[in-house]
């Protein structure tokens, strides 16, 4: 394991019309880390995301990746990256074999290369069975774990997954954890965005919360519990976001189920 800078982001400032997103951003995320990236709906997390892949440009600061300013125009680092979006449009036509050697294919992997490794991984994730099905015929579940290999089939350095987890049954998120577990031990890094609190406080060795365009917090589960009354990752999250509303919003709405009785 090295100390190597993976991403280096320096004052990032993002508008959408009048609104400011992003409010003066600066992170450094070094080689094998697990990042939880969390926060409140509109607070950030999927602009940040954006523009570490290089599909959203019209930032203020400085993004580097593997040492490189991701402005200057080559995309070469994007082959050291996977990625999990939150909501994918994905080929139904195709089998799963298709699909993979279609991704692997794009990160200038060989054919037969592609293939040992997309068998083994599917076989792995419990869809050894579906490789040659069309993917169409494949349930939500089995559709995200097959996301998530053609996210790791070229062995990328960096991972960013946006809610990754979606449709995945309890035995198969607990692999999935594992996996990202192994992966940092090898020394990858892992950019996990989630609304999901109890898997990032297990998983991350480093949380870091957005709020309203700002980081609110950094630093370890237990540094952020030492810091704060509250216990429990969701209760520091509703402390540091300011969001104390929960019970009494959550009794309205069942008064109101049974008919606005008090």
């Amino acid at each position: 394991m090295t100390n190597e800078t993976i991403l280096s982001v320096r004052n990032l400032r993002i508008n959408y019309g009048s609104k400011e997103v992003l409010k003066g951003i600066d992170l450094e995320i070094k080689r094998g880390q697990v990042i939880g990236y969390i926060g409140p709906n509109g607070a950030g997390k999927s602009t940040t995301i954006k523009i570490l892949l290089g599909l959203e440009e019209s930032y203020v600061g400085t993004v580097e990746l593997f040492g490189q300013d991701i402005s200057q125009g080559d995309v070469t680092y994007k082959r050291r990256i996977g990625y999990v979006p939150e909501t994918a449009e994905i080929y139904d036509h195709l089998t799963a074999s298709e699909y993979l050697s279609f991704v692997g294919g794009l990160y200038g992997m060989e054919e037969e290369d592609i293939d040992v490794k997309a068998q083994k991984m599917m076989a792995l994730f419990g869809l050894g069975d579906v490789y040659h099905s069309r993917i169409s015929s494949l349930s939500k579940g089995m559709r995200q774990k097959l996301l998530i290999i053609a996210s790791l089939i070229h062995n990328p350095d960096l991972v960013i997954l946006d809610e990754p987890i979606n449709g995945l049954d309890a035995n198969s998120v607990t692999v999935f954890k594992e996996i990202l577990a192994q992966l940092a031990k090898r020394g990858k890094t892992i950019f996990y965005s989630s609304h999901i609190m109890d898997v990032v406080e297990k998983i991350s060795d480093r949380i870091i919360l957005l709020s309203d365009g700002k980081i609110a917090a950094d630093g370890s589960f237990e540094e952020l519990r030492s810091q704060h009354s509250e216990g429990s990752l969701e209760e520091i999250f509703t402390e540091l976001t300011g969001f104390n509303d929960h019970k009494d919003i959550a009794y309205a709405f069942v008064s109101a189920i049974e008919g606005g009785k008090a």
